[in-house]
């Protein structure tokens, strides 16, 4: 087989091993693949892995040779789905390697917002305390959990572990999906329900046509003006424009991102200058266990395709 993966850099910068996926086949690792690259280095691919680098439908019909893709992460948007099924490509993604990485990471963010931890010790390093007046001091409000309401926006793996969480810090956890389950220990509300009533809105859908700018300045309004907004799923699932707005008008208290509709973002995206936006370079993912994960996966993915037993495909032909 011939196998090639289109940005291996960021799941592998030389911390993991390519050794298991070599051993599959004739093994082509690019760091990263400019649009105007991908034609040539994709064109006798067999199997096709991407990160980031998006599969569009014309270049999915150029490839006669592909036969299987590989998501080397668990959200897929960036390939097109109905395209590879067309042609009978299975599209698998690797849906569980990071549950406690995501989870641990939004719940960071949210530490943040709510005690700050981050800011204080850079005024101490900046030799504030050692000119105060009085053995502490502190820059703005600092939040308690206990008792708040913490409102979970796409119930899946990541999203009930932070609802664990949330629960262990004695939070109220509210709960909206697409599909309630039958049952679950977690009240499950209308999304406008949950926007009213949640102190901490933490996004964790998939981008879909159904979830895309699913938070919008509509949405926004229907939120406490003491509300946190915690986003370590996709960026997209944010009207950008909206929240900045939203924040510096004092709509909701804060937002942390972990993650923007464009990255690297252009220096006129306006969360990099809003108020009280605290945003990380979409690392929620990438602990080296995590990464570990995800190649060991990835690898299973493939075998299991050749052995006629596909897993984790996302465009089911049948």
């Amino acid at each position: 087989m011939n196998i090639v993966v289109l940005d291996g850099f960021t799941a592998n910068p030389g911390d993991c091993s390519w050794e298991p996926l070599k051993a599959l086949g004739t093994c082509q690792i690019y760091d990263r693949s400019a649009p105007e690259e991908l034609l040539e280095r994709a064109k006798n691919a067999d199997i096709l892995l991407t990160n980031k680098t998006p599969l569009s439908r014309e270049l999915i019909l150029q490839l006669p040779h592909l036969k299987c893709i590989g998501v080397l992460a668990t959200g897929y948007n960036v390939v097109d789905v109905d395209a590879a099924r067309e042609r009978a490509i299975p599209v698998c993604n690797v849906p569980e390697y990071g549950t406690p990485n995501t989870a641990q990471a939004a719940i960071a963010l949210l530490l943040e917002l709510t005690n700050r931890t981050g800011h204080h010790a850079e005024t101490v390093r900046s030799g504030r305390w050692s000119r105060s007046a009085d053995f502490c001091y502190w820059d703005g409000t600092l939040t308690d959990l206990q008792g708040a309401t913490l409102g979970i926006i796409g119930f899946g793996r990541i999203g009930e572990m932070v609802a664990r969480i949330g629960s262990a810090f004695g939070m109220r956890v509210l709960a909206h999906r697409r599909n309630k389950p039958a049952e679950s220990e977690f009240e499950h509300v209308a999304l406008e329900d949950l926007l009213r009533q949640s102190d901490v809105v933490s996004l964790h859908c998939p981008l879909t046509e159904h979830t895309k700018e699913l938070i919008n300045a509509e949405r926004l309004r229907l939120m406490k003006p003491s509300a946190f907004l915690i986003n370590t799923a996709r960026g997209a699932l944010i009207q950008e424009a909206d929240l900045a707005a939203a924040l510096n008008a004092g709509v909701i208290a804060g937002a942390g991102l972990d993650v923007l509709s464009v990255e690297p973002p252009p220096a006129g995206n306006p969360l990099l200058s809003a108020k009280n936006c605290i945003i990380t370079p979409h690392i929620a993912w990438a602990t080296p266990n995590a990464r570990r994960r995800l190649l060991a996966t990835t690898v299973e993915n493939i075998q299991r395709w050749v052995e006629g037993r596909p897993q984790n495909v996302v465009n089911p032909t049948r």
